[in-house]
């Protein structure tokens, strides 16, 4: 059985708390760094310099330390760290982590998967540590996150870092259906990681929910929280937080607007920037390359990339949500021989981490949006980084190829331009970013327009409509972008991009003023000579790519073919595309018309029977006039027929109406009538067990037929003048029709 802690331990266990704060608190405050430096150009600690305590008075020197166990920290942190293997400190931590400790605000900025979640979960628990923060005392610190798979990384390494401090901390992010749940313990946790979504949601529907004690707010990858995207969520967030609190902001890319500075109500923050100085913005072990490929032969060239690479784990990013939709499905009907998945922000929140951590398990390819451009650690899994479209900028860019290359690890990554954005080159190489560019083998090239084509036939139901979705909302993106110099729709081959992912047709772009116009599609028979059609516009299709009813193993096999069986294939594929008719027509070619061809005769025949040609009674001038009167004639005596037509129908249909409208009012009186009575009748029941109403009016005596009330019936008696047992069941029907007409009266 388990001892109970005794008071005298847990007071002394108390004791050396307070006494570990007190010196922790005076270590900090005597051996701060200067505002406005960099610890990080001091020379370095070395690794047996004493720690802590070195006399009296003197505390050991922490800023340029290089290892965790010489920063002014917890016990209790520094087994956390130890444990989870953090031993030596990144670039920004050694730089933040000074500053951070002091209680000063930070702008921290640095290449992607350089550890700053680390350097500021580190100084958040160490401040409510030394603040003695409980659960009695409510929330004490906000980490903001703008994606859940952010905020659930970092409430990972919040656990891991914090595992023996008492703070209750929870996750709250959007997505979950526990929310009540949520609404009866948040009042309770000391350290929130949440989407601002959620955050703002708590505030306004959460009970006695409380931020008015906030010690620290942090704002991982706050240019993003800080866009246009969040601006009214954030605002609503911070008018509800006190303005005395420290603030951390840390991105890859970090902003120095001072208009999002003032409405965060920093003070004086330390802006650190580790790597504005170095040669690249991006991870040094990172292979950047860039290819110029038409749009209509990006599809292609991403298949010929996934299929040269099924042993990678490779993450393609496309701009809009119906594009990653519709090429996984098309894609994954394919089978090009390794797993796929997509990831986007409409996905429920079990599917997106599952497919998270799956992706990070085993080879696969993941088609994602800019969901999981920011933030996302993949645990040094991601192989390449494919942008198949352009990113809106430069910092999109930097948070894409941020995904591979963390850390020590090595990566690579490929950027697909059309010829219209060759533009970004010279922007990303001004930003110290060493990309090259590369051309595509063309003879590697394994085209896959003509598949997606037949894809849509066979299913017209739900690929035809991704693929609609998907080539509108691309161009939409296009066209929103702001930096027209580099995105401009109307220098895009519409048609022909269109056909490359199988459209029959060119939809309708509504949200453009000006008017595209599409090429027109014929739908051909099989009879029809290729002759016909515009070589300019046919689309070869390969053997291998034309029956897609069945995949089995072998046409898997098939797909890895060596070069020698590659070389059969395509030689196939051209005996094939001779006999196959182009799925579309120029629409310059247009349609001839044979003058000389044979045309239909009218014969007409005279009173004899002789034939006459076509008018020749109107060609007769003698014979002109009279049948011109004739002509009036007739049209004037069928006008008359017409117009007494009109009135006899009109005449009936009135009527029609009329007697319809006397039998409606008819039932709607008897209908009126039977309701009196029957409310009459249930107002004397009503009144027969109390007393009689003296404001209701006098009402006719009712007739029993049949009673054994002897009363009754001298009653009817006297008022009818014959005797109800006397009468028959006829005449009592007559009574009835006669009384019924007398009150009608």
């Amino acid at each position: 059985m388990r001892k109970p802690i005794s008071k005298t331990s847990r007071k002394q266990k108390e004791l050396s708390e307070l006494q570990e704060i007190e010196l922790l608190k005076s270590w900090i405050e005597s051996q701060q760094p200067e505002c406005g430096s960099n610890p990080m150009s001091l020379p370095p600690l070395p690794s047996d310099a004493p720690v802590g305590r070195m006399g009296p008075t003197i505390l050991s020197r922490y800023a340029g330390a290089t290892r965790f166990d010489q920063l002014p920290i917890s016990k209790k942190t520094k087994d956390a760290l130890r444990q989870s293997k953090y031993i030596e400190m990144t670039d920004i931590q050694k730089a933040s982590l000074p500053h951070a400790l002091c209680g000063r605000d930070i702008l921290g900025a640095a290449k992607t998967g350089s550890g700053k979640t680390l350097a500021f979960v580190i100084p958040l628990v160490e401040k409510l540590y030394r603040e003695r923060w409980c659960p009695q005392d409510g929330v004490g610190s906000i980490i903001l996150s703008p994606t859940r798979e952010i905020a659930s990384q970092t409430f990972d390494v919040l656990k891991a870092v914090g595992k023996h401090h008492n703070f209750s901390a929870g996750l709250l992010i959007g997505g979950r259906r526990d929310v009540e749940a949520e609404k009866e313990r948040v009042n309770e946790l000391n350290i929130l990681v949440c989407t601002p979504g959620r955050l703002l949601q708590h505030m306004d529907e959460t009970p006695n929910f409380d931020c008015s004690q906030l010690q620290v707010l942090v704002l991982d990858e706050a240019d993003r929280c800080l866009d246009s995207g969040f601006e009214a969520t954030l605002n609503a967030i911070i008018s509800q937080l006190p303005n005395r609190r420290q603030t951390f902001l840390f991105s890859a890319t970090q902003t120095k607007s001072v208009q999002h500075l003032a409405r965060l109500s920093l003070k004086d923050p330390e802006y650190l920037s580790v790597h504005e100085k170095s040669v690249t913005a991006t991870p040094k072990n990172l292979q950047q390359m860039a290819i110029i490929v038409p749009l209509d032969q990006k599809l292609d060239l991403l298949w010929s990339f996934v299929k040269t690479h099924l042993n990678s784990r490779i993450l393609v990013f496309l701009s809009t949500r119906k594009q990653v939709k519709f090429v996984f499905e098309a894609f994954k009907k394919l089978r090009p021989g390794t797993p796929l998945k997509c990831l986007h922000g409409k996905m429920k929140q079990e599917g997106r981490m599952g497919t998270y951590s799956q992706f990070t398990e085993k080879h696969s390819v993941l088609f994602s949006t800019d969901v999981a451009s920011r933030g996302l650690d993949f645990n040094k899994a991601v192989d390449w980084v494919v942008q198949v479209d352009c990113p809106e900028d430069v910092a999109s860019y930097i948070h894409r190829v941020g995904r591979t290359a963390r850390y020590d690890s090595s990566g690579r990554s490929v950027l697909f331009l059309t010829p219209s954005e060759e533009k970004m080159l010279d922007k990303l190489q001004a930003a110290k970013i060493p990309i090259k560019k590369l051309k595509h083998n063309e003879g590697r090239m394994q085209p896959v327009s003509g598949l997606l084509a037949a894809l849509l036939v066979k299913y017209p139901d739900t690929l035809q409509g991704l693929a609609k979705r998907a080539f509108i909302t691309y161009l939409k993106s296009v066209h929103n972008q702001k930096d027209k110099e580099i995105f401009d729709v109307m220098k895009l081959p519409i048609d022909e991009f269109s056909a490359s992912i199988g459209l029959p047709m060119t939809p309708k772009i509504r949200f453009l003023n000006t008017k595209i116009k599409s090429k027109k599609v014929s739908k051909l028979s099989p009879i029809v000579e290729p002759e016909i059609l515009d070589k300019e516009n046919e689309l070869e299709l390969p053997k291998e790519e034309l029956d897609i009813g069945d995949f089995k193993e072998e046409g898997e096999k098939d797909a890895l073919l060596t070069n020698d069986r590659e070389n059969e294939a395509e030689e196939e594929g051209r005996k094939i595309g001779d006999l196959i008719p182009a799925t579309r027509i120029s629409k310059k070619k247009k349609l001839k018309i044979n003058i000389n061809r044979p045309v239909g005769t009218r014969v007409v025949f005279d009173e004899e029977g002789n034939t006459l040609p076509p008018l020749a009674k109107l060609a007769d001038t003698k014979n002109v006039s009279g049948l011109l009167d004739q002509i009036e004639d007739k049209k004037t005596e069928y006008y008359k027929k017409l117009r007494e037509d009109l009135k006899k129908v009109d005449k009936e249909d009135k009527d029609l109406d009329r007697q319809r409208r006397r039998e409606k009012r008819m039932k709607d009186k008897m209908k009126q009538k039977r309701g009196n009575i029957e409310e009459e009748e249930d107002d004397d029941l009503s009144d027969s067990e109390g007393e009689p109403s003296e404001d209701r009016p006098h009402k006719r005596s009712k007739i029993y037929f049949d009673s054994d009330d002897e009363g009754e019936r001298e009653e009817s008696k006297d008022k009818l003048g014959f005797k109800p047992d006397s009468v028959s069941l006829a005449e009592q029907e007559a009574l009835a029709l006669k009384l019924l007409s007398s009150m009608h009266s």
